[in-house]
C-alpha cells in the first residue's frame, strides 16, 4: 500500500503542478518544449491522484482500486513518450509536432484499453492487487513496459549522442540533464518488473519525480528555448546589415544593434516608439531617411509587396563623418493574409560603392596608362613624319629664293620676255601650294596627336564621321605601317554619311590599336596588306581590322579581351585589348569579337547598335566601294 511520506511527496508535486499550470495558462505564449512540459506535469498529475486515493481504499483488489489503477494508467504509459517527445523537440530544434511523432502515442493507448479491459482476457493482470506481492501479471505487461523501458533508454541516448557531436558547452549542460532524466524511471521500472523486489506501488511515479525536476531545470532555469533567439539575435548584432521590425500601426517592435548603431542614434528611434514620432517639424530636412522609411511602409501597406529602395544615410561620430549608402526592402508580415507587421531590411552597400569607384579610376588610370603607352612607341614615327613636311618646306622655300633672285637678276635684260616672268611666277605659286600641303598635313597630325594625348577624363563628346576616324588613323599609323612593310586597304561603305556621337579620340584609340596588332602579326609573315572595312546592317556598324598572319592560338582564345592577356610576351602590356573592350562597350554600348581570317591570320571587329549610329540620306549619292592604299 501507499505509505504517508509518498502521500505527503505527492501533495506536494501537486500543489507545484498546479502553481504551474495556473502559470502556464497566463504566459502569453508556449512554445512546443513548454506545451510537452505542460502535458508532462498533467499527466503526472492524473498519475499520481489515483495513487493517493488508494491510501484509503478498504479492499486492496476490489473494483473501487480496480478503476483506480485504471485511472493511473494514462500517466505511466504516457510519460515515457512525453519525456521521448521533450528531447526530440530539443535535439531537431522542433517548432511544431510533425505528424510521425503521433505515433510514439499509439501503445499507449493500446496499453489503457487493455487494462480496462483486463478483466475480459486478463492479458494485463492474471491477478489483481494494488499489493505488489499479491499480484500476477499477464503476458502484456512485457510489450509495454519494453516499450516504455525504449523510450526511456532513447532519452538518454539521443541528447548524449548530441552533446557528443556538438561539443558545444552552452548545449553539454542541458544534455546531460535530459539525459539524466531517463535513468532514473528506468531503474526502478526494471527493478520492479523483472527484480521480484517487493517495491510499493507508488515507487515508479515517484522515480519519475526526477526527470520532472530535470526538465523543468533544462528548458527554464537553463533555458533551453532560449538558445536559438540567442544565437539568432548573436548573427545578426553581428552582421552589418540592419533589420528593423514594425507593427502594422508603425511601432517599433524590434531591431538589430547595427540598426541602434546607424538609424537609432542618428535619428532617435527606439522600441515602443510610432516611427512617425521620430520626426518634427523643425528637424524635416535632417530626417530624409526616416521620411522614405515612413513613405515605403505605407506603400508596402497598400500594394502588399515588397518596395525596394537605395537610401544614403551620413553617420556622424564626434568630429568624423562618414557617408553610407543602404539598398532598403520594405516586406509585409501577413497573418491568415492580413497584414501584421512590417519587416526593413537595410543592406550595406557602401564597401561595393567604394569597391566601384575605385574599379571605375583603376580603369581610367589604366586607359590613360595605355593611351601614353601608344603615344610613345609613335614618338618615333611621329619625327619621321615630320621631317617630311618640314623638309617640303625648307625646299621649297629654298626654289622659292632661287626664283627671286632669278628674277632681281634679269631686270633690264631685254631677252627676258613677259611670258619668262609670268612663268616664274607660276613657279613660284607651284612651291607655294606644295608649303601649303605640306603644313597642312603637318596641322592634321598634330591634331591627332593632340586629341590622342588628351587625359583620358577629358570627354569632349561631339557628331563625328568615320571618314575622320579613319583618316586620323592612317595618319597615325603611317610610319608603323612603313616600318613593317604593310599596306593598308580601306574598303568603307559611305564614309561621309556614317556619323556617331561621342568622342572621336576613344574610336581611334581602339581602332589604332587593332591595327597595331594586325601589324605586328603582319610582320612575323613579312609583312603584307592589312583590310579595314566598314560596313552597316539593320542592326549594327560593323569596323573590322583583317590580317594575314599568323593566327591567335586557341589558348589566347579563350581569354581574350581579359587583362593581362598578349600574345606578343615581353613586347604586350596584355591591356590593349582589354581597355578597347571596355571602352566600346561604356562609350559606344557595343561589343568587340574576333574570328579566323579564311585568308590566314584574325580578323578583329567592333559592333556598335545602330540606335548609336546617325546615317545622312542624301540624294543623289549612292553607296560603293572606297579603296585607299597606304
Amino acid at each position: 500500500m501507499v505509505t504517508d511520506g509518498s502521500i505527503l511527496i505527492f501533495s506536494i508535486a501537486l500543489i507545484v503542478i498546479l502553481v504551474f499550470i495556473i502559470w502556464c495558462i497566463r504566459a502569453p505564449k508556449l512554445y512546443l518544449l513548454h506545451k510537452l512540459y505542460l502535458a508532462l506535469t498533467v499527466c503526472y498529475a492524473t498519475w499520481v491522484i489515483p495513487i493517493i486515493l488508494m491510501r484509503f481504499l478498504r479492499s486492496p483488489n476490489g473494483t473501487e482500486a480496480f478503476i483506480l489503477d485504471c485511472m493511473t494508467t494514462p500517466g505511466g504509459s504516457f510519460a515515457p513518450v512525453i519525456f521521448l517527445c521533450i528531447v526530440l523537440a530539443f535535439v531537431r530544434s522542433l517548432e511544431h509536432m510533425p505528424r510521425r511523432l503521433w505515433l510514439l502515442f499509439v501503445m499507449p493507448l493500446v496499453t489503457i484499453a487493455v487494462t480496462w479491459t483486463n478483466p475480459l482476457h486478463h492479458l494485463q493482470y492474471q491477478v489483481f492487487s494494488v499489493i505488489r506481492s499479491d499480484i500476477e501479471f499477464g503476458p502484456y505487461v512485457m510489450v509495454s513496459g519494453l516499450y516504455n523501458y525504449f523510450c526511456l533508454l532513447l532519452t538518454i541516448i539521443i541528447p548524449l549522442r548530441f552533446a557528443l557531436r556538438n561539443r558545444s558547452q552552452l548545449y553539454f549542460k542541458q544534455c546531460l540533464l535530459l539525459a539524466g532524466s531517463g535513468i532514473c524511471p528506468l531503474i526502478v521500472s526494471m527493478m520492479s518488473t523483472f527484480s521480484g523486489m517487493n517495491l510499493d506501488i507508488a515507487a515508479t511515479p515517484m522515480s519519475f519525480i526526477v526527470p520532472m525536476i530535470l526538465n523543468g531545470l533544462a528548458i527554464y532555469q537553463m533555458h533551453l528555448l532560449d538558445i536559438r533567439p540567442m544565437a539568432t539575435q548573436h548573427v545578426l548584432d553581428w552582421i552589418s546589415d540592419c533589420y528593423l521590425v514594425l507593427s502594422d500601426q508603425g511601432l517599433v517592435i524590434s531591431y538589430n544593434r547595427q540598426f541602434e548603431r546607424v538609424f537609432g542614434s542618428e535619428y532617435g528611434i527606439s522600441g515602443n516608439k510610432y516611427l512617425r514620432d521620430c520626426v518634427k517639424d523643425e528637424d524635416v530636412s535632417g530626417k530624409t531617411a526616416i521620411y522614405n522609411m515612413i513613405t515605403a511602409v505605407e506603400e508596402c501597406k497598400k500594394a502588399n509587396t515588397v518596395i525596394s529602395y537605395e537610401q544614403a544615410v551620413t553617420m556622424t561620430k564626434g568630429s568624423f563623418v562618414r557617408r553610407g549608402y543602404y539598398v532598403t526592402e520594405v516586406s509585409p508580415l501577413s497573418v491568415h493574409e492580413k497584414i501584421s507587421g512590417f519587416v526593413v531590411i537595410f543592406k550595406d552597400i557602401t564597401q561595393i560603392r567604394e569597391s566601384m569607384q575605385q574599379l571605375q579610376d583603376s580603369r581610367e588610370r589604366m586607359m590613360e596608362q595605355e593611351r601614353l603607352a601608344f603615344l610613345g612607341q609613335m614618338i618615333g614615327g611621329l619625327a619621321h613624319n615630320l621631317k617630311t613636311p618640314i623638309m617640303g618646306i625648307s625646299g621649297s622655300i629654298s626654289a622659292m629664293e632661287a626664283l627671286v633672285d632669278e628674277c632681281e637678276e634679269s631686270l633690264g635684260d631685254p631677252d627676258v620676255t613677259e611670258a619668262d616672268y609670268r612663268e616664274i611666277y607660276n613657279e613660284i605659286r607651284d612651291w607655294f601650294q606644295k608649303g601649303r600641303e605640306a603644313t597642312a598635313y603637318m596641322s592634321d597630325i598634330i591634331t591627332a596627336i593632340k586629341g590622342q594625348a588628351a587625359g583620358a577624363v577629358t570627354v569632349e563628346d561631339s557628331v563625328f564621321t568615320i571618314d575622320e576616324t579613319v583618316k586620323r588613323c592612317v595618319m597615325l599609323m603611317r610610319h608603323e605601317l612603313m616600318a613593317g612593310q604593310c599596306r593598308l586597304n580601306v574598303i568603307c561603305d559611305k564614309p561621309g554619311d556614317i556619323a556617331l556621337k561621342g568622342d572621336v579620340n576613344n574610336l581611334v584609340q581602339v581602332l589604332t590599336n587593332l591595327l597595331s596588332n594586325a601589324v605586328y602579326a603582319q610582320q612575323q609573315v613579312g609583312g603584307g596588306e592589312i583590310t579595314l572595312r566598314v560596313e552597316c546592317d539593320p542592326e549594327n556598324l560593323k569596323i573590322s581590322v583583317a590580317d594575314t598572319g599568323t593566327g591567335v592560338s586557341e589558348k589566347v582564345k579563350e581569354k581574350l579581351f581579359r587583362a593581362m592577356v598578349t600574345s606578343k610576351g615581353a613586347m604586350g602590356t596584355g591591356l590593349g585589348l582589354y581597355i578597347s573592350n571596355t571602352v566600346i562597350r561604356g562609350k559606344f554600348g557595343g561589343k568587340m569579337w574576333m574570328e579566323d581570317n579564311p585568308d590566314g591570320g584574325s580578323i578583329f571587329g567592333i559592333s556598335i547598335p545602330m540606335e548609336y549610329v546617325m546615317l545622312k540620306d542624301m540624294e543623289g549619292t549612292k553607296g560603293g566601294t572606297s579603296d585607299a592604299k597606304t
